[in-house]
């Protein structure tokens, strides 16, 4: 799944020029990814937009101020994933709604082991769905690969 959302970044530049339905699920079928993990991709990503639709950011953290994880929040993500959050954010990159924008996608993935790899394709499709500029760099730092893609279930 995560191949195929790296995927449609490479191949859309700008999220609104994806093709949506059968037409993007034929486009996918024809690069060669399987049917499951088109449909799972799909799915998350219309997940994605109804998310980023709904969202309503509450009041503006003051100056200092800490986001708390809750148990199964701190469970999915670890301290990588999360110090990693926090750079981003200080570093002026997310905003309070892309980062819980991004918590909230990553735990609709509880099925997957969320490691750092995956938690910056998250971010990189978050940013990319929402039309905030990227810069090459930070592109370049999200794209960075370790071999962790493979499916590893969560054990419960």
């Amino acid at each position: 799944m995560f191949d195929i959302l790296v995927y449609l970044f490479e191949s859309y530049i700008h999220a609104d020029a994806c093709p949506e339905g059968e037409l993007l699920n034929r486009k996918l079928s024809a690069a060669g990814f399987e049917q499951d993990d088109i449909s799972e991709a799909l799915e998350w990503l219309a997940g994605l937009r109804r998310v980023a639709r709904d969202i309503h950011p509450g009041t503006a953290p003051q100056a200092g101020s800490v986001r708390i994880y809750t148990e199964e929040e701190q469970a999915l993500l670890d301290g990588r994933c999360r110090g990693f959050l926090s750079l981003l954010e200080s570093a002026g990159v997310l905003g309070t709604a892309h980062r819980e924008l991004i918590i909230e996608r990553a735990m609709a993935l509880a099925d997957f082991n969320i490691t750092l790899n995956r938690l910056k394709v998250i971010v990189l499709m978050v940013l990319w769905q929402q039309e905030e500029p990227i810069d090459t760099l930070m592109v370049d730092e999200l794209l960075t690969e370790e071999d962790d893609w493979a499916y590893e279930p969560t054990v419960h």
